[in-house]
């Protein structure tokens, strides 16, 4: 397995252009399902889970080509209903395909989903969900079977704001017969580009980043060219990383409203963000002041994906952050590696309590999960010395060519 070799104290500038959303391309992807007709996916991320979603989706017969920037996906003829398991362990986003295999197939059979271990995450919405639209399920032996013979349109109500089951059911409901009401829905950014998605294949889905989204189904869905929303969560960490090590960075490619309880955060931390259009600028030329309290919320609340960054970040500000995660109950694995390196960090259940040191000492530390695996990466561009970052095929799941955009703004970081 690979690893990344960080020397860190060293100050970042000039630009980068920000990769398409991980958490947008690969919704995209099950929503290819719903055509036999091509669809061409632009600004396509080249990440080890968006070429595993294209493995799950040539297991149901569809021919999947990813690589300089798109992806091209054709399922004009099904040839199974199956998630396999060995595929659905490896990608958490699998059970996204509930919804676009039932579309198209009338049944499915998925395996519990697998990815990053950062808590239960338990599918019980997405399921729940499916059931008021008309599917007939039943789990077995690690399997979820599910019957859409007798799909239907039909108001559902999410107990909780879920993405995935938020996603799941505008899947389905695109294509059954009749409107669809889907209230307390998910309002992140990445609904909004499954919508727009969904509508340029031909579909009618309105309200999308609001709690109240309408699908209308029952058209047929034809094949589209669309372009992938830029990664809000990869801006935003590389924001951090210039925050932690002072410097100029400007990021193309972004849009700024998407990163506001970011932006607002590392505004009173002392940087200096402005936004252009589709460019931020961060100017940071000292220390970071603490942040008194992050709280991890749905969006448009502050993002766990972001979480593990900020307590990079705060381990080296003045003064002392309080950290609550309420949407991952084992979010803090990175906590024991940040304090390797000479963090101090106190947890208790969902909260951590983060005294900012003058400076963290490079180590050989490991990622246990995708966010973390980043936290790690920006702490070693702060520390004094060398620092090893090992089981980077965490952090490869969602950044791509890291050591590689962070080298091009004055970054110490090698892989081998």
């Amino acid at each position: 397995m690979g690893r990344y070799i960080v020397n860190g104290s060293r100050p970042l500038s000039g630009e980068i252009v920000v990769q398409g959303a991980k958490n947008a391309v690969l919704p995209l992807f099950a929503a290819a399902l719903l055509t036999e007709d091509p669809v061409v996916i632009e600004h396509c991320p080249d990440l080890s889970d968006v070429h595993n979603m294209g493995r799950i989706l040539e297991s149901l017969g569809a021919d999947v080509t990813i690589g300089e920037g798109r992806a091209k996906i054709a399922c004009r003829y099904p040839v199974s209903h199956e998630i396999p398991a060995r595929l659905a362990s490896e990608l958490r986003s699998s059970i996204f395909l509930l919804g676009s295999v039932l579309g198209r197939m009338k049944e499915a059979k998925v395996a519990y989903p697998g990815g990053c271990d950062i808590g239960l995450r338990p599918i019980d919405l997405h399921l729940k969900a499916l059931r008021e639209l008309g599917v007939k399920i039943t789990e077995r032996h690690g399997y979820i079977y599910c019957d859409a013979r007798k799909m239907h349109a039909a108001p559902v109500t999410l107990d909780y704001p879920s993405v995935g089951a938020t996603e799941n059911v505008m899947l389905l409901a695109s294509v059954a017969e009749g409107e669809t009401v889907l209230e307390n829905a998910a309002r992140e950014p990445e609904i909004v580009d499954l919508q727009n998605f969904i509508n340029a294949m031909g579909g009618s889905i309105s309200g999308a980043g609001s709690p109240t989204v309408r699908i209308r189904g029952g058209e047929r869905l034809k094949g589209t060219e669309y372009q992938t929303m830029p990664d809000r969560i990869v801006a935003g960490t590389y924001l951090i990383a210039c925050a932690m090590c002072t410097g100029e960075l400007r990021l193309k490619r972004v849009n700024p409203a998407h990163l506001s309880s970011l932006i607002a955060k590392l505004s009173k931390s002392g940087c200096k963000i402005e936004g252009k259009g589709d460019t931020l600028t961060i100017k940071a030329t000292e220390r970071p002041k603490g942040f008194d309290l992050i709280d991890t919320q749905p969006y448009p609340g502050f993002p766990t994906d972001l979480q593990a960054q900020m307590t990079a970040l705060a381990s080296i500000a003045e003064g002392t952050t309080v950290i609550g995660e309420n949407i991952f109950e084992t979010r803090f694995k990175h906590v024991p590696e940040l304090i390797k390196m000479g963090a101090s960090i106190k947890v208790k259940d969902r909260i951590a309590v983060v005294k900012g040191v003058n400076h963290l000492t490079g180590a050989e530390v490991t990622a246990m999960d995708l966010r973390g695996g980043a936290a790690l990466i920006l702490a070693g561009l702060a520390a004094h010395g060398t620092t090893i970052v090992n089981e980077i095929r965490h952090v490869e799941r969602g950044y791509e060519g890291i050591e590689r955009v962070l080298r091009s703004a004055g970054a110490d970081i090698i892989r081998i």
